[in-house]
Formats: C-alpha cells, sequence, structure tokens
C-alpha cells in the first residue's frame, strides 16, 4: 500500500446520527462522544478503498472523504518551503 492510496475522512455532525457504526467498524480513526456524535481521530488516515466502505457503512450518510490523498503535497502547505528555498538562491 502507498501514501498515496490514504485518504482523511470527516464526518458531517448535521447528518450524524450518533449509531456507532464508524466507531464499531473503526475505532482507531472514529470515536463517538457522549452526546452521540461522532469525531475523527486528529490525524487518522485509512486507505481509499477503506473510506469508500466507511462511507457506504454509514447508516446516515455522514461519512465523506476529506480532501486529497495524504501524500498530495497540496494537502500540505509545510512542502511549499522547499520550493520557496529554490526559488530564492535561484
Amino acid at each position: 500500500m502507498s501514501g498515496a492510496d490514504n485518504v482523511r475522512v470527516k464526518v458531517n455532525p448535521e447528518a450524524c446520527m450518533g449509531i456507532g457504526q464508524c466507531e464499531m467498524l473503526e475505532p482507531d480513526v472514529f470515536i463517538v462522544d457522549d452526546e452521540g456524535m461522532a469525531h475523527v481521530v486528529e490525524g487518522s488516515v485509512v486507505t481509499n478503498e477503506r473510506a469508500l466502505e466507511l462511507i457506504d457503512r454509514c447508516p446516515s450518510g455522514a461519512i465523506s472523504i476529506d480532501g486529497n490523498s495524504v501524500d498530495d503535497p497540496a494537502d500540505d502547505p509545510a512542502d511549499n518551503s522547499a520550493d520557496d528555498a529554490s526559488d530564492a538562491a535561484g
């Protein structure tokens, strides 16, 4: 599995019904709080294939893919610092 296959997921709080299916399927990625709202554990990633399965299995349709693949430089502003340094030297 390459890093480009990894994605972040997010939960739409307005759609989440707090059923807990996500937490049951991926307890290291999702947590349901005391108020019955699912949240993504900070820094968590799953494979794109797993994300699509989680999206499909969420009864309320509250899960979606959050942005680009994890290794996409556009997803990490810190990656632009090397480009800026080479521009300044050139």
